[in-house]
C-alpha cells in the first residue's frame, strides 16, 4: 500500500529565496517558510515557530523566486527526507518538494483573522 505524503504550510518566507541552476539547466530555488503555532506551556500558552525548507523547479521555481522575506506564503507539497554526503560525513535532510504555491496575507477583522490567497502557481 502506498502513502500520502502531502503537507501544507501556510507561513512566512523566513529569508530571500536561494535561486540555482541545475546540470540539466533547470530553475531551482529553495526558501525556508516560518510557521507559527500555539504551544501550551505551565499554564501558559507561548508561540513557538518551525522553520522548513521548500524546493520548487522549473516555472513554480521562477515564481518563488520572487518572494521576498517576511511575506505570507501558502505550501503544497511532497515530505521529502534524503540524505548526503559533506566533507567525508553522511547527513540527513527534510524538505518539502513545492508542487503549488501562492502568496497569502491574513489580517483581523472585528477580532476575527481572515486570510486572502495570491493566484497559485504550480509546473
Amino acid at each position: 500500500m502506498s502513502g500520502i505524503r502531502t503537507i501544507i504550510l501556510v507561513g512566512l518566507v523566513a529569508a530571500d529565496p536561494d535561486s540555482t541552476k541545475s546540470i540539466r539547466n533547470r530553475t531551482k530555488v529553495t526558501f525556508m517558510v516560518g510557521v507559527t503555532r500555539e504551544y501550551p506551556y505551565g499554564g501558559v500558552t507561548r508561540m513557538v515557530t518551525g522553520f522548513h525548507r521548500v524546493v520548487s523547479w522549473g516555472h513554480l521555481a521562477e515564481f518563488c523566486a520572487t518572494l521576498n522575506k517576511g511575506q505570507g506564503v501558502y505550501v503544497e507539497g511532497t515530505l521529502v527526507n534524503r540524505a548526503y554526503e559533506e566533507d567525508g560525513e553522511r547527513k540527513y535532510t527534510t524538505e518539502i518538494h513545492a508542487n503549488d504555491v501562492a502568496n497569502v496575507s491574513w489580517r483581523k477583522v472585528r477580532g476575527v483573522e481572515t486570510i486572502s490567497f495570491g493566484s497559485a502557481q504550480d509546473d
